[in-house]
């Protein structure tokens, strides 16, 4: 059985030049601050909640699915900001995890 959360970047063929020096000089201002004050209380939201599907997968055998969607959507968050900064893409990341 594959695992139902998968991870794909395609390298665009080409990025803007403009967004490239706007993200190189001012990018922990415009994304960084932004993103990493949401991302830093979604992550801990994201803590709690691995702590306490835990405790549920251990009495129960079965991970909840809104604790699931929380966690993952979370991942997916920082994965977009992190390609964004890491320049693998000029998409801005949204304020989400959502697909």
């Amino acid at each position: 059985m594959p695992y139902p959360v998968n991870l794909t970047a395609e390298y665009p063929e080409r990025l803007s030049r403009g967004i490239l020096i706007l993200r190189t000089l001012l990018g922990v201002f415009y994304v960084g601050i932004p993103h990493g004050i949401c991302l830093a209380l979604y992550g801990i939201v994201a803590f709690f909640a691995t702590i306490a599907a835990w405790f549920v997968v251990l009495f129960t055998g079965q991970y909840p699915k809104d604790l699931y969607n929380l966690v993952v959507g979370y991942k997916r968050w920082e994965a977009r900001v992190r390609a964004y900064m890491m320049f693998l893409t000029d998409q801005y990341p949204p304020f989400s995890g959502a697909e």
